[in-house]
């Protein structure tokens, strides 16, 4: 008995990437609010964006074969709004332009302003949350047509954005780093968050259908267990957890200031990043549809 795959890893790239890409727009966004003077931690964020979320479009385009070879199809996406497809596109569309606007205004030191700060943000909320409703469209498959998943793909996405603007900053604005408490204790609360969707997702799942049960047995017990366990929930959630904890609450502010307090400030911001790719490819590759194909 075997299962017919829909999408692999290419489209958990794409998930990933466009979730980050929003999520570093919404953490400069904060960063903007919280800490203003942290100009040069913003650009990092304001930069991430666009970038992520084009190389994320072309893995899409190369994934989808019928369209790389006739790119004008993919104009048929936007003739029907009551798909989910088409909302992404425009929402895709809508955070690429925006961000690529920021990113001029960086570059010519002119400020962004707070209108299209607002709009951005709201374009990379849609664009975040999209990447899991995407998945939850697809009926036959219990471990994605579920209402958690475009609200984890959301929190690991704000996860995952700040992650990487800290891991960049941390060596690269160290004076700016140091400063941004209030963004670093949000950014702190996500992996818990996530923790606990992420187990809620499972229990549901297991208990909804047959196909569901089996598709939850191969993440905890089956063949994606090494994976998610110390991929996922060691390694993306557990850690960071760990790792800020000390950091931001018991460790002396000499220490935090140190090169180690740094070494492990980017550890936990790699492992973000880890988990939140990881998340998206189990769940892309672990579900199991409704209708089995019998060989």
């Amino acid at each position: 008995m075997s299962y017919e795959p829909v999408w692999g890893a290419i489209i958990a790239w794409y998930l990933f990437l466009a979730g980050l890409g929003g999520g570093s727009f919404v953490a400069s966004a904060f960063l903007g609010w919280k800490h203003p003077d942290a100009v040069n931690m913003r650009k990092i964020g304001h930069i991430i964006a666009p970038i992520v979320v084009i190389i994320g479009l072309i893995l899409l385009i190369v994934d989808a074969e019928a369209g790389l070879h006739n790119p004008l199809r993919f104009l048929f996406l936007l003739s029907n709004f009551g798909s989910v497809m088409t909302w992404g596109v425009v929402f895709l569309a809508g955070f690429v332009i925006i961000s690529i606007i920021v990113v001029i205004l960086d570059g010519v030191k002119k400020k962004v302003p707070v209108w299209l700060d607002i709009l951005g943000v709201a374009f990379a909320l849609c664009v975040a949350a999209y990447t899991g409703a995407l998945l939850g469209v697809a009926k036959t498959f219990p471990l994605w047509n579920n209402a958690l998943i475009p609200v984890l793909f959301l929190v690991s996405a704000m996860s995952a954005g700040m992650a990487a603007v800290l891991l960049i900053s941390v060596f690269r604005h160290t004076d700016e780093f140091h400063e941004v408490g209030i963004f670093k204790k949000f950014h702190f609360c996500f992996p818990i968050v996530e923790l606990v969707l992420v187990a809620a997702l499972l229990f549901v799942t297991s208990s909804n259908s047959t196909a569901g049960f089996a598709s939850v047995a191969s993440l905890v017990s089956g063949a994606y267990a090494p994976a998610f366990w110390i991929g996922l929930v060691v390694v993306g959630l557990v850690l960071p957890t760990v790792l800020e904890t000390w950091l931001l609450f018991f460790s002396a502010k000499e220490f935090e200031e140190s090169g180690k307090a740094h070494a492990l400030s980017a550890a936990s911001d790699i492992g973000v990043l880890v988990g939140g790719f990881l998340l998206r490819y189990l769940v892309v590759v672990a579900a199991l549809p409704l209708t089995l194909v019998i060989s």
